[in-house]
């Protein structure tokens, strides 16, 4: 097949599978060019958070000692954690152990437990010992104790910029950010929230999934998107939304709003504007809108405010330790739900047929199944009800996930935070000086990935004419199948996340700044390379 007939079949295909088609195209050019294949099409970072890990790996010291403490065989087997004094044994193995990587953090966080939270420290430091030892299903097996505590109080400084509202989050830790999403569209439907044909709306550009589930045929969703398609006078995208976009979320067909918040791709903040325009939609005309929130990045956004913070009662929210810790491989991740919450009501308010479904399908799990929260109800409907007993994150996951907060808490000049701003920025800056593209200002751009849509520039260098040349000429997939083929570099197209058709996604993560130099000048040399060719044809 001919690369022409080859980009127009791929143009419907989810861009992280046509990834892999890029991938081999670039590992052949690598093969014929030496090259090194640079691959910004996924967001996996290329940093680790290396504090919270050393501590994670010197609790395990202490969880084996503990182990062996009440049973040591030559065999090589050993007892479990044993609660009774526990806490003074780990006061004097970090006194022990004062010097060694990870124990400030340690002591710093078992200190703010116990100041902040009046922790019993027998039960605290018990829970770690069997966490990181992983000798027991979780119990709670939503989240545990004091991992709640910790992450309550992280989303509280990093999701509410410190300012949460009245009340408590219930958090339930999930096998990363993509296990919370399946997780929340079977809830929802199981629990009759969204049922077959319902409307949403989805905010767009968007990470494909929040796009391809509510198409499948377990869900079908009546869908409208709502296009973050604003612009400024000169023909600059703002990646912001309209407001008569906005005003269709008053219609109360439209029963829940899906954000990725802030967005993937392009990477900004909604702006608080929207944000509070929305806010004003949800008291006043769609009191029962349900707004799902995906806010992985909003670490990297200085101030974040999220729909959590401002319409507590409405919001679920999805956030993952991934990619501000560089953690994808340790999937943790945590939904969270206000204690008082509009889902909890709504189920309370269904018909009595529904009611009663929904009371035999939990009936296994307490005799009033009735009162179950929403929350719950999606901790087993995570193992499929009947598994209910063996749900829950694995515990040294969520031990790892207790320290990853308190490493952020207990930073308080924003070291971490302000170093990881700097570093997409520098990148973002290599890359977009070496395209020749203006990169305008906006404090809501967070930058961990970049949209940079190819009929803009077109237009400003070489105007309306080439613009339409290239529509007429090329398949929109034309330069992310060149940059593959020619230069060994692997970026997605942004129609995928269905954004502009013609724009192209790279994510500043995963590579260092010298690469994002290449990239930009690579994108660069094939537009200059269109308008070479379209100048021959208008020569003739």
């Amino acid at each position: 097949m001919d690369t022409k007939n080859l980009e127009k079949k791929m143009e419907t295909i989810s861009p992280f599978e046509l990834k892999n088609q890029l991938i081999d195209m670039a590992d052949e050019s690598l093969k014929k060019t030496a090259r090194t294949m640079l691959n910004a099409g996924r967001g996996n970072p290329n940093w680790i958070a290396t504090t919270p890990r050393e501590a994670f790996f010197l609790l395990g010291q202490f969880g084996l000692e503990e182990c062996r403490r009440v049973m040591n065989l030559p065999e090589g087997i050993a007892g479990i954690p044993q609660k009774e004094g526990i806490a003074s044994r780990f006061e004097a193995f970090l006194k022990k152990n004062n010097a060694a990587h990870g124990a400030k953090l340690l002591e710093q966080t078992y200190n703010y437990l116990l100041m902040q939270h009046a922790a019993d420290p027998d039960s605290l430091v018990h829970e770690w010992a069997e966490a990181v030892i992983g000798d027991q299903y979780p119990v709670p097996d939503r989240i545990l104790h004091f991992t709640e505590i910790l992450v309550q109080d992280y989303l509280s400084q990093e999701m509410c910029d410190n300012r949460p509202p009245r009340g408590t989050f219930d958090l339930f830790a999930t096998e990363g950010g993509t296990a919370a999403m399946c997780y929340l569209f079977d809830s929802l439907q199981e629990n009759f929230l969204l049922d077959k044909g319902d409307g949403i709306a989805l905010m767009v550009p968007a990470f494909t999934p929040y796009i391809e589930i509510p198409q499948l045929s377990r869900y079908q969703f009546n869908m409208i998107e709502l296009h973050a398609d604003r612009m400024t006078d000169d023909g600059f995208h703002l990646w912001q939304y309209n407001d008569k976009d906005i005003d269709r979320l008053k219609d109360p067909a439209i029963k829940a709003l899906f954000v990725t918040n802030p967005s993937n791709p392009p990477s900004y903040a909604l702006s608080p504007e929207t944000m509070a325009r929305i806010v004003d939609i949800v008291k006043n005309d769609n009191p029962n809108l349900m707004v799902i929130t995906d806010d992985v990045y909003g670490t990297f956004s200085p101030h974040f405010r999220s729909f959590m913070a401002e319409l507590p009662h409405n919001t679920l929210c999805v956030y993952s330790f991934s990619k501000y810790f560089g953690a994808t491989g340790w999937r943790d991740a945590v939904i969270a739900l206000h204690e008082d919450n509009i889902y909890d009501k709504q189920i309370a308010r269904l018909p009595e047929d529904k009611r009663n479904a929904l009371n035999r399908r939990y009936s296994s799990l307490t005799l009033h199944p009735e009162k179950m929260k929403f929350i719950d109800r999606m901790v087993a409907d995570s193992r499929q009800v009947a598994l209910n007993h063996t749900a829950g994150l694995s515990l040294p996951q969520q031990m790892q996930m207790s320290l990853f907060a308190s490493f952020a808490l207990l930073d308080k000049e924003n070291k971490y935070k302000l170093k990881m701003m700097e570093i997409i920025e520098k990148r973002l800056h290599a890359l977009w000086d070496n395209t020749g593209f203006t990169l305008i200002k906006d404090p809501l751009r967070v930058g961990y990935y970049t949209e940079i849509d190819m009929l803009v520039w077109a237009k400003k260098f070489y105007g309306d004419d080439f613009v339409e040349y290239l529509k007429r000429t090329y398949s929109p997939l034309n330069v992310v199948f060149r940059l593959a083929k020619e230069t060994s570099l692997v970026l997605l197209n942004g129609g995928g996340f269905d954004g502009p058709e013609w724009s192209i996604r790279a994510s500043l993560a995963n590579l260092n700044e010298k690469d994002y130099v290449v990239i930009g000048q690579g994108i660069k040399r094939i537009l200059d390379e269109y308008a070479k060719a379209w100048k021959k044809t208008t020569e003739k």
